[in-house]
């Protein structure tokens, strides 16, 4: 299938961003195949394919048991010592028996599924790119190659909650108390990840990293031409950490040693990333993993639930965020370099916000070039 050139393409980008029907509105309509706009240049095409089945590794992604994590001793240091070496290889990892029931994870997924399947009358009154609740499609739309094959609930649920009249009423009280309960997970999985690096486990906290979060709810509709695209394209987070939930669909894949391997979906897990923030401040210890999201073959639609969390104060002001940052002092010495320079929050995420999602370099940006 031959790709827009670009004038051809941002013609078609403007055309389906003013519809607003978003990717699920283009299924409804009865396509049979995708718009140009959604198809990857065909060097594109092998970052979808798995792990082969016939591989002689037997890399998985960590799946973490933080049960007994309260206990102190043994127990701890060996759950401590799981996540430093997940977080130093692949970057990411699964947690099961976190706290949060079965109960609030299936309420948090069925509210984002339910937001995306009401009429597109009822969605389009969130539609939009830079408020603080809205519905879209494709963050990066107008920045990158080829758009991907989603649609996306964002709420900014920190550092100020969001209004609660601005909230979706079809989701907005479930996915409040998924942020409730992540964010004290994330708090403690951030103490234990402190606790890897020999930092003390209120450092991060100390830098107020839970302070700032953003929420997506993620929707994979089924794909009509899956070959051709991707429902998230290769990338790395820029946040601290992501806490994710995903459906039993699948299709979430992490990128390990130029092997792509798929994160099984576990019922009741969290997957946790690493994010280039933490890469950085951690000089290198921790790794920030690339990972994508296959269009979805299933005719089933697809949901996710990352929430990112962020330094608080990440905004585009300069005097709102004088403090800098960069490797963590306790992590640099005479032996141990920094790998990175010191930025401003506000650098940062003017960096972050100037590019497209697939370039996967931001950390490279603030690398010391010896």
């Amino acid at each position: 299938m031959e790709l827009c050139n670009t004038d051809a393409r941002m013609k078609q980008v403007k055309e389906f961003d003013e519809s607003g029907i978003g990717v699920k509105g283009l299924l409804d309509s009865g396509i049979t195949s995708i718009p140009l706009i959604f198809v990857h240049p065909p060097d594109q095409v092998p970052n979808k394919k798995p792990l082969s089945p016939h591989s002689t590794t037997n890399w998985e992604i960590p799946v973490i048991n933080f049960c007994d994590l309260t206990n102190s001793g043994d127990r701890r240091s060996e759950i401590v010592n799981q996540i430093r070496e997940a977080s130093s290889t692949y970057g990411f990892f699964q947690i099961i028996n976190h706290g949060i029931s079965q109960i609030v994870i299936d309420k948090a997924l069925s509210s984002v599924r339910s937001f995306h399947e009401q009429p597109i009358e009822i969605k389009n009154k969130y539609y939009g790119r830079a408020q603080n609740v809205c519905f879209m499609s494709n963050s990066d739309l107008y920045k990158s190659e080829a758009a991907s094959w989603r649609d996306t609930l964002k709420v900014v649920v920190g550092p100020e909650p969001p209004v609660a009249e601005k909230l979706p009423e079809v989701c907005k009280n479930e996915l409040m108390e998924w942020v409730h309960h992540a964010t004290i997970l994330g708090e403690r999985v951030m103490e234990l990840m402190c606790e890897g690096l020999g930092v003390r486990p209120g450092r991060l906290k100390e830098m107020r990293c839970s302070g700032s979060k953003i929420l997506l709810g993620q929707y994979y509709p089924y794909c009509p031409q899956p070959e051709l695209t991707l429902g998230l394209v290769p990338h790395t987070d820029h946040s601290i950490i992501t806490l994710l939930l995903q459906d039993q669909i699948g299709g979430l894949q992490v990128k390990f040693e130029d092997e792509w391997i798929n994160v099984k979906p576990i019922e009741g897990a969290i997957t946790v990333n690493v994010g280039d923030f933490f890469q950085i401040i951690s000089n290198d210890k921790y790794k920030s993993g690339e990972h994508c999201v296959l269009a979805n073959s299933s005719q089933k639609s697809r949901v996710s639930v990352p929430l990112f969390f962020h330094p608080a104060g990440l905004t585009n002001n300069e005097d709102d965020n004088p403090t800098s940052y960069g490797p963590l002092p306790e992590l640099v010495s005479q032996e141990n370099p920094p790998c990175y320079r010191n930025f401003t929050l506000s650098e940062f995420w003017k960096h972050a916000q100037s590019r497209a999602l697939c370039l996967k370099n931001l950390v490279n940006g603030f690398k010391i070039v010896e």
